[in-house]
């Protein structure tokens, strides 16, 4: 039942410059489950995009191609609704750098079945085997990441859980019902965003135990990381900065949003560390990056406060 019912399921995929992960990556899924695929190009060259074409033409996969950028989540909808229209209700949201088995799919698939409402992710890991994700905790009160190990040592701190965008299996009753992506994050923070959102109303989130996926971060940015501790993207520290700020002006009441804009510059330097302290002795990218991603938390802050003021 599980393996027939995959002809439901519609694996997505926002493709940036990652055509090649797309043939290592999603090919094999795509030939071994018989679920349909959706590629979403955001266009980077003339060149790419005809490899992506190429490549969804020859094995039969639905290509979606907007004119420019429409980041993860602006992505993300628009490949979720192309499966809506083919005829899926359920999604595999999947990174170009990330790999899932079919009995693992299936193991997703039949907990979706028996829980309709609830947000789901496996357990991803490195390439190296270590854990890169086992469900995450975002702390309200500060805007802090944690992992759930955490919870006893930092009670009765607010927390509440979120699931990586990596790979998650969302049904089209759940997606429908919290409305996709804010496509106002363009890159980062809106898988915690969604996670939210999914709680609102009403929805469970879930990390699968039993379901592994492997996820080479980085991939789609030119510099996959297959163990914990190496520097991220430029891209990277400038959106989750960013982003972090925007979560709390779209989400939480103005005394959180107050607590999380004096931690700004706080929170910044612990994401900049992520990295490594060597990273700063390569390159001043990162630290530009940083620099730039604060200003541009303090800007959404301060827009955020001037709409709360009374007239």
């Amino acid at each position: 039942m599980i393996r027939e019912s995959l002809a439901s399921v519609a694996v997505v995929v926002v493709n940036y410059g990652s055509s090649e992960l797309l043939e290592q990556n999603l090919l094999p899924l795509a030939r071994q489950s018989g679920a349909r695929i959706v590629v979403v190009d955001n266009r980077t060259t003339a060149d790419e995009r005809s490899r992506v074409v190429a490549l969804c033409a020859r094995e039969g996969w639905a290509a979606v191609l907007p004119d420019g950028n429409t980041g993860f989540g602006g992505g993300m909808n628009l490949g979720v609704a192309r499966a809506l229209a083919d005829g899926a209700d359920r999604f595999l949201l999947l990174n170009p750098d990330a790999t899932i088995a079919v009995p693992d799919l299936e193991t997703l698939l039949a907990r979706s079945i028996r829980d309709p409402l609830t947000l789901l992710a496996p357990r991803i890991l490195r390439p190296d085997g270590s854990v890169w994700f086992d469900g995450v905790d975002l702390y309200l009160d500060d805007g802090r990441i944690r992992s759930p190990r955490r919870r006893a040592t930092l009670a009765p701190a607010r927390w509440e859980p979120w699931l990586s965008g990596a790979c998650l299996l969302v049904t089209e009753r759940l997606w429908s019902a919290v409305g996709g992506f804010d496509e106002s994050y363009f890159l980062y923070w809106e898988d915690v965003d969604l996670s939210h959102r999914v709680l609102a109303a009403g929805g469970a989130l879930a990390v699968c135990a039993d379901a592994t996926a492997v996820h080479s971060e980085g991939g789609t940015q030119g510099g996959e990381h297959a163990s914990a501790g190496e520097p991220k993207s430029a891209t990277y520290y400038f959106y989750n900065i960013r982003n972090r700020m925007l979560f709390a002006t779209n989400n939480l009441d103005p005394g959180d949003v107050e607590r999380w804009r004096r931690l700004i510059v706080a929170v910044a330097w612990e994401t900049l560390l992520q990295g490594g302290r060597r990273q700063f002795l390569r390159s001043p990218a990162p630290l530009l990056a940083g620099l730039r991603g604060v200003r541009a938390a303090r800007a959404v802050a301060k827009g955020y406060t001037r709409a709360a003021r009374p007239r």
